[in-house]
This record gives structure tokens, C-alpha cells and sequence, in this order.
């Protein structure tokens, strides 16, 4: 099966390719999906999917992330692209300046469409918030830090393992295959 990516940014089509390699064919399809204003990622990403599903009419999967930060009540959450593009990395980090607690995770909401059916799959990460350090990823990845090294510090092939889209494409690539294995055994001339 050749899966569309639908997304605007390369980045997230990169880190599913890595995943994925050797396993599917990924196609990247810059198409933008009109983005609802929700605070579950999962019905962001299942609206979007179901948009670029009706202008497509492919095997698709669209993604949504939110960056969920404790001490700010869970602030940016779902709209962390959008404070990624007004204050970055260097406002989140003054938004919690002198405060002791900086844990933070980030969700993503994988929504997968063939045949007008969308199915979500969930992957999260938790961490803390730290002084930018790798050159290696983006958006928030240089200041969230997982076991001693920020994202931004963790080569794409072994981020795309561990990561909050990894994970989610893990759940995503395990019902794909347990579904493979269900079309498999399910055949048309089967009259049992």
C-alpha cells in the first residue's frame, strides 16, 4: 500500500518515512486541511483526515501534536504550532521562568482514512522543559528533554522510535498489520 502523508510540514513526513522504511511506501502530499478548533488532538486530526479524504479519495493518515506544558495548565496544548510561530521556543521558556516544575509531554493523534473510515491512533512522551541544546529535529524539540538528551540531541533514525509520533505510528502500524492479517484470511471466494 502507498500511504499519503498530508501534512505541510517535511519534517513530520521525514520521521514517517524513518519509521516506515522498508515496510511501506510513503508519499508526501503537501495538501492543507482547514484545522477545527478543539482541545483533543484526536478530533483535530480526524477532522483534517476526513477533509483531505474527500479531496483525495486515497489511503491517507494526517497528524495532529499538541505540547502540553504542567505549569502552564497544559498551555499551548493543541495550538502549539501556532505559539511555535508567534513567541518559539525562547517565550515558552520565559512563560516559565523561575518556575520549579517543568515537566511537559507531547501527544500526537494520527488519523487514518481508507474508504472514507478513519481510525485515531495516540503516542505520547513525557519530559521536561531545559535550555535549548541539539541541532537535530525541530519546533520544540532543541528545549524537551527524555532520559538526559533533548530531542533535538537524538539522531531521526532512534527519535523515530521513541518519540510521541513514533509511538503513534507504532499503535497505527500494529492495527495495520493485525488488519492485513484479517484481509488475508478473509478471501472473496471464501464461503466459509
Amino acid at each position: 500500500m502507498k500511504l499519503a502523508v498530508v501534512t505541510g510540514n517535511p519534517h513530520k513526513v521525514k520521521e514517517v518515512a524513518a519509521y516506515f522504511a522498508g515496510i511501506l511506501e510513503v508519499e508526501h502530499v503537501p495538501f492543507e486541511s482547514p484545522e477545527c478548533r478543539h482541545e483533543d488532538v484526536g478530533v483535530i486530526a480526524e477532522e483534517k483526515a476526513r477533509y483531505a479524504w474527500e479531496a483525495l479519495r486515497r489511503p491517507l493518515i494526517v497528524d495532529d501534536t499538541g505540547f502540553y506544558v504542567t505549569a502552564l495548565n497544559g498551555f499551548p496544548g493543541p495550538y502549539a504550532a501556532y505559539v511555535q510561530d508567534t513567541i518559539g521556543n525562547e517565550g515558552i521558556l520565559k512563560l516559565v521562568d523561575g518556575i520549579e516544575d517543568r515537566s511537559a509531554y507531547f501527544e500526537t493523534a494520527i488519523a487514518f482514512v481508507r474508504g472514507g473510515v478513519t481510525r485515531i491512533f495516540r503516542g505520547r512522551i513525557e519530559g521536561v522543559l531545559v535550555q535549548p541544546r541539539g541541532s537535530e529535529g525541530f519546533g520544540y524539540d532543541p528545549i524537551f528533554e527524555v532520559g538526559g538528551k533533548t530531542l533535538a540531541e537524538i539522531p531521526l533514525a532512534d527519535k523515530s522510535q521513541i518519540s510521541h509520533r513514533a509511538r503513534a505510528l507504532r499503535a497505527f502500524g500494529e492495527w495495520l498489520e493485525a488488519d492485513s492479517m484479517a484481509d488475508d484470511r478473509v478471501r472473496p471466494d471464501d464461503n466459509s
